[in-house]
């Protein structure tokens, strides 16, 4: 107890310097502590679910990367000190004032996360937190702790402003909540009832027990999509997660077929529930769940409840009739199976839902249902007791907020109000102080198509093309290359700007892959020089470079941080690091000399950190340029090995962006075009390059194709995996994704088939990929009598193009170290998952998942069929 009073002490102390911070320091200690807690997502990760042994590691990530970076941008604009709010006519004003010291109590379920997120809502409102971690989850919350004070600190906020109790206990928890000024409890029902009970204000959440509706004018494939995919999310430990699915009669059999085609094993047999009744409680008590099978795999779930089900299971549903209190289904059960119950009629399901959240009232519910039609039946699913009323969203991520409704409010601490024994409903945030019960419909997020302003193409267009720098009125032009492409076409150029007479510069030192050190050189040359318009002039390199020059350029002077520029985002528009505008100084224009990586039309570059030997993908609109000239005259005399890999580069973008989970039929059409081109006129371009003009335009063509498509819907883990193995052992990036590739169409299609992850986002309602790669199969005219044999074609055609064209079908074959690959193997799979590019990959990916391609393609492993 003298330990936790000088505990007490020390934040009290910090508490009084920290109350007189200004808005403008509290904000710069709020977004680094929030930087430093997202670069640190996947060690924490990795050692809660160590620690508890519950949930999927790349689940936590994602929870984690939640509460640092969605909860930073919702709220890094938010006034939280000073007036808020005058009006002189009445007199009055409105002050925000710090509580004082927070006392969190954190569950053993998500102890990193809600660790972070309650340490960003103290500091965002200048309180002092004092964590009491669950004794079975301490070592990964404190680190959690650890790392957010020791980057508030940093950045200038008092030592002891965030404290932890190092050996958590019963009486250790009931001191923190006797001593604060306020508590934020997230735990199960005792645990609350002891916060409210401290005689200190409190704000509790309580247990969950989600119903989820599913009514016949639903669709019912994406809600049983959604729900698989919700219950699977960290193997359903979130609160918020659908405990039971209450079905119309009308399509209780559809849904359940739909539900068993999507690797979900239905109980029928009353031996087998009375096993589940029997496993769900410790000692028979309800509330008390056996942690055994709380959070695990539905294969282990399965296993310790003592049933058999198929190895390909990733979702349990128990069928059941009763709502009764002594019916253990009817409880909240924070695993991967679910009560599925029958109902006779719409207003059966409500009352059905109400009796459920007897057991958990006041949390969550959800509804799949045709909103344009039923709005009678909206209006009486507002009658229950929640405060989340989800409608058509996968209930644990939809209960977040800003995920699957961007209205409502991000948090990892939900409310339950009156109802729930909770002084509040809402999502925990720094002003949530009244019990409000909110609405929230699935919404999509919004899309784009973001082109360069001007692109120029066909044979013999850069002379052309040059006239439109007189109606910018250019007066001097910096041009970024390499020292090859200089002495052969670099008077292509100069020559169209003397014509102009505008004056120029060029820096060619560009190497492959290029490096920080090169570009920050070339910005201090062109700074100097002051150019109104800037050239990336060559093959990628030269223009990534172009690109990361031009935003320095832009940033007036001002230092820019290489490590926050390469901080990987989950959403381009919420991300943490904001890039400068550019175009207020110097236009971009960009000029292949090759014909694969698409930079000229894309906002993407790839810079090389030289102390790490790391290859960043940055990625920004502010990086696309504002003219691209793509002329394949400049590509007639490229070397065949220059030709090839590059080609296979641009095909991969084709095929990532078709399937990505962000792609639209405004990007499909240019993925599509972009295959065809590259698969039939690439061999002659390889082959006939220098006499094949034809060729060589369609291929440039289709490239840039290519460009345009994934600089919108973005790419996927062949270009995670290919970026690493670069990196790590020098592949060169388009043979590397020639490998990959057919592997990872295998992977992606066969997700359903395998029992894999759907990918999360919100216009990504259902698993398609074998239906997208058997479509584009079909458009570039091959053969097959179904999806699955259409996408073995495609493998086939994409593994013939690589040999055609003479590249390599696997790293070993490149000469990569078997045992320095082996060694790095571990590295690299968790590289790529945290790579930028693995988010709008349509399957999410499993670190093992990633080891085991890996794998596979250094070996040359034979990809086997769909259809045998």
């Amino acid at each position: 107890m003298e330990e936790l009073k000088k505990l007490f002490d020390q934040a009290k102390e910090a508490y009084e310097k920290f109350s007189t911070f200004s808005q403008e320091k509290v904000d710069e200690i709020f977004r680094n502590a929030a930087l430093v807690a997202s670069e640190n997502r996947i060690p924490l990760a990795k050692m809660a679910h160590e620690e508890t042994s519950m949930g999927i590691v790349e689940d936590k990530i994602m929870k984690n990367h939640f509460a640092s970076e969605m909860i930073y941008n919702k709220y890094k604009d938010l006034q939280t000190v000073g007036t808020f709010y005058s009006n002189k006519a009445l007199g009055i004003q409105k002050v925000y004032e710090p509580i004082g010291v927070v006392g969190a109590v954190i569950p053993t379920t998500n102890p990193t996360s809600t660790a972070i997120f309650k340490c960003l809502m103290a500091l965002k409102t200048r309180n002092a937190i004092i964590i009491s971690p669950h004794p079975g989850a301490k070592k990964s919350t404190i680190a959690a702790a650890k790392i957010v004070l020791d980057a508030a600190v940093a950045a200038g906020a008092p030592k002891g402003i965030i404290a932890w109790v190092d050996n958590p206990s019963l009486e250790g928890t009931e001191y923190v909540m006797k001593n604060a000024n306020i508590i934020l409890a997230t735990g199960g029902p005792g645990m609350v009832k002891a916060a409210y009970s401290s005689g200190n204000p409190a704000i509790g959440v309580g247990a969950g027990n989600a119903p989820a509706i599913i009514d016949d004018s639903a669709n019912l494939d994406v809600a049983t999509s959604s729900i698989i995919q919700s219950n699977t999310f960290d193997n359903g430990v979130v609160c918020a997660t659908e405990n039971s699915i209450v079905v119309l009669e009308s399509v209780y059999d559809q849904v359940v077929k739909l539900f068993e085609s999507k690797n979900t094993y239905v109980v029928r047999k009353e031996e087998e529930k009375n096993k589940f009744r029997k496993a769900m409680f410790k000692e028979g008590k309800y509330g008390l769940l056996n942690a055994e099978i709380v959070g695990r795999t539905a294969l282990v779930v399965a296993k310790t409840v003592g049933i058999s089900v198929p190895d390909t299971t990733r979702f349990i549903l128990v069928e059941a009739s009763s709502t009764s209190y002594d019916e253990p289904l009817a409880h909240e059960k924070l695993s991967t199976y679910a009560a599925i119950y029958k109902t006779k009629n719409y207003d059966d399901a409500i009352k059905i839902s109400k009796e459920i959240l007897t057991m958990g009232p006041g949390h969550t519910a959800s509804l799949w249902v045709d909103v344009a039609k039923n709005e009678s039946k909206v209006e009486k699913f507002k009658g229950l007791n929640p405060g989340r009323l989800l409608i058509n969203s996968p209930s644990s991520l939809g209960g977040v907020g800003d995920l699957y409704n961007f209205g409502l409010d991000p948090s990892l601490t939900l409310g339950c109000g009156t109802h729930g024994g909770n002084s509040f409903s809402q999502n925990v945030g720094p002003l949530n102080l009244l019990n409000v019960k909110t609405v929230a419909e699935r919404r999509e997020n919004m899309q784009w198509l973001r082109l360069p302003e001007r692109i120029y193409h066909k044979y013999g267009a850069l002379e052309f093309a040059f006239d439109d720098l007189k109606e910018w009125g250019i007066k001097k032009a910096f041009i970024v290359t390499d020292k090859v492409i200089n002495q052969l076409y670099g008077k292509r150029i100069t020559q169209q700007l003397d014509k102009l007479k505008i004056q120029y510069s060029i820096f060619d030192d560009v190497e492959p892959n290029p490096m920080l050190s090169t570009t920050s050189k070339g910005a201090e040359i062109m700074a100097k020089f002051g150019p109104d318009l800037i050239i990336g002039f060559g093959g990628g390199s030269s223009m990534d470079a172009a690109k990361l020059m031009w935003l320095m350029y832009e940033n007036d002077g001002k230092a820019i941080d290489f490590k926050d520029l390469a901080v990987t985002f989950a959403d381009i528009r919420k991300r943490i690091v904001k890039y400068p505008r550019t175009g207020r100084k110097a236009k971009m224009l960009c000029i292949p000399t090759t014909s694969g990586t698409g930079s000229e039309v894309t906002p993407f570059s790839v810079i090389t950190d030289d102390k790490t030997h790391k290859k960043y993908p940055l990625a920004d609109y502010s990086l696309t340029p504002q003219m691209a000239i793509i002329d394949p005259e400049l590509t007639m005399t490229v070397p065949k090995m220059a030709t090839n890999a590059p080609a296979l580069d641009a095909l991969t973008h084709c095929l990532e962006a078709y399937v990505s989970v962000m792609s639209t039929e405004y990007t499909d059409g240019y993925a599509v075009q972009g295959a065809k081109n590259i698969i039939k006129f690439l061999p002659k371009a390889y082959h006939n390059g220098s006499e094949d003009q034809e060729a060589r335009a369609k291929v440039m063509d289709g490239a840039a194709f290519a460009g345009i498509a994934f600089a919108n819907a973005f790419l996927g883990i062949v270009h995670s995996m290919s970026h690493k193995v670069g990196g790590y052992h020098d592949v060169i990036h388009g043979a590397a994704n020639a490998i990959l590739l057919p592997y990872v169409i295998r992977y992606n299609a066969a997700c359903v088939l395998e029992g894999g992850k759907q990918a999360y986002f919100s216009q990504y309602a259902t698993q398609n990929s074998l239906e997208k790669y058997a479509q584009m199969a079909k458009e570039l005219g091959l053969k097959g009598k179904t999806n699955a044999a259409l996408v073995d074609e495609l493998i086939v055609t994409v593994q013939k193009l690589t040999k055609e064209v003479e590249l390599k079908a696997s790293f070993k074959d490149y000469g990569v170290n078997e045992k320095a690959f082996l060694d790095s193997l571990d590295k690299m799979a968790e590289d790529a998952f945290d790579d930028q590019c693995t988010g709008a990959n349509p399957r999410y990916p499993l670190i093992e998942d990633l080891k085991q391609i890996y794998l596979d393609a250094y070996y040359g492993k034979p990809i086997p069929k769909f259809e045998k």
